[in-house]
């Protein structure tokens, strides 16, 4: 049986499914014959997992409500803040984001879901997240007042002369003490209960590889992503692949029911 996987450009993710993409775990003890690993940015995985594309996806927690039917939301897999998360920035400050267009990565992301909730005024304009210098030239060329950062340019935009202009995951703590749950990864229902047992079981122990060899990670992912200094990687795997991402745990959980109030807690987690 094969497996196909979809995830995000961004280091996190990778960090994730590295143990798997690199042979350090072989999915023919977990009774998968292949994986395919595909990856793109988050308003494009969230609009495969609408269409059912892959068997695995990483999406933005904010798209559940469309896609629960087909999908089960993992309990492992999540990318968690904690009283941080996405970072709205602009080329000077700004009195406030009313009226002002304001880059989001995606209208079903939860990026996009937090900015309509601190700051109702502004006007989302689509800016995806990847790659990564999209967001910063979209406010050098003025196609943006303003920017939400959801990847690694969280750590440096102050470098490119950037101010802050909100902090989407402190405002989130500030209102319900709660971690901001970002992102997750879903797993097609239509496997049946043993290929779901075993994948996630198999996706568990990608993560967990990963934490524990910590270092060797870093040393394989880093090459890829120039444009960050290894103390800067590591620094955004410290915030965004950590124990949290290995079982969201029961703020998590709460907090992921915080954001969906729409979805009964009940079909989240079943």
């Amino acid at each position: 049986m094969d497996l196909s996987l979809a995830y995000s450009t961004d280091l996190d993710d990778a960090f994730m499914f590295w143990a798997l993409a690199e042979g350090h775990l072989d999915p023919r003890d977990y009774g998968f014959d292949t994986l395919t690993h595909t990856r793109a940015d988050t308003a494009t995985l969230n609009a495969w997992a609408g269409a059912g594309t892959y068997d695995v996806v990483a999406v933005s927690i904010a798209s559940l409500p469309s896609l629960i039917d087909r999908y089960l939301l993992l309990p492992h897999g999540g990318s968690v803040g904690r009283g941080y998360g996405p970072v709205v920035v602009a080329s000077t400050p700004l009195a406030d984001l009313s009226g002002r267009r304001v880059g989001v990565p995606g209208q079903g992301t939860t990026c996009a879901r937090l900015l309509a909730l601190a700051a109702p005024g502004a006007v989302q304009v689509l800016v995806p997240s990847s790659p990564m210098e999209r967001a910063f030239q979209a406010i050098a060329d003025g196609s943006v007042d303003a920017c939400a950062l959801i990847h690694e340019g969280r750590l440096t935009y102050a470098e490119r002369g950037l101010h802050l202009q909100l902090d989407l995951g402190r405002w989130w703590d500030e209102r319900h003490h709660l971690p901001l749950p970002l992102g997750g990864n879903v797993i097609r229902r239509a496997l049946g209960a043993d290929a779901l047992a075993r994948a996630d079981r198999m996706l568990h122990d990608s993560i967990a590889y990963a934490l524990a060899h910590r270092d060797q990670a870093l040393d394989a992912l880093c090459p890829a992503r120039p444009e960050l200094s290894r103390a800067r990687a590591d620094e955004y795997l410290s915030l965004y692949a950590n124990a949290d991402t290995l079982d969201y745990g029961e703020d998590g959980r709460r907090a992921i029911e915080a954001i969906l109030p729409e979805l009964p807690a009940e079909k989240i987690w079943s």
